[in-house]
């Protein structure tokens, strides 16, 4: 799992959810100016969550890092083919969407609370999270990220 942020493909994922964070919101995900590899791996290993989908009609998660699959109780395999909407319980799917739906129309939100699940079926509750819509260099969509630090056991 330690080497998933010195693949190819998630290097320059780690540059979509970085440079689309900044396009939507101002913020970066990390502060500082770091060469491309770098990025991947501090923001693998940073002490946040980051999870991101892609654009699938059932969206599909496509990154995940350290902190994420830790909370999710998932291998990266295991996170990468996990449909995003089975993240959260049947009940709060519908309440998903809706944050989802809003983030498409307006590019991101902040200050997201929801209550998710664990493959192992752990129940947590996230808050203040940011959601924002992923975009290519040449500004098409290409799936939406979240990024939170804070979350409490249920």
């Amino acid at each position: 799992m330690d080497s998933i942020w010195q693949t190819v493909p998630v290097i320059a994922h780690s540059q979509i959810l970085a440079r689309s964070l900044k396009h939507w919101t101002g913020r970066d995900l990390l502060a500082g100016n770091f060469p491309t590899a770098e990025l991947a791996e501090k923001i693998f290993h940073a002490p946040f969550v980051l999870v991101s989908h892609g654009t699938e009609a059932d969206p599909v998660l496509n990154y995940g890092n350290a902190a994420a699959l830790a909370l999710w109780e998932m291998s990266w395999v295991e996170l990468t083919r996990t449909p995003s909407r089975l993240t959260a319980e049947a009940p709060n799917r519908e309440e998903r969407a809706r944050l989802l739906a809003a983030v498409t129309a307006r590019g991101f939100i902040d200050d997201y609370s929801g209550v998710r699940i664990s493959k192992t079926g752990r129940r947590f509750k996230i808050s203040r999270a940011t959601v924002w819509n992923l975009l290519t260099e040449d500004n098409r969509p290409c799936g939406q990220a979240a990024v939170f630090d804070r979350w409490e056991f249920l």
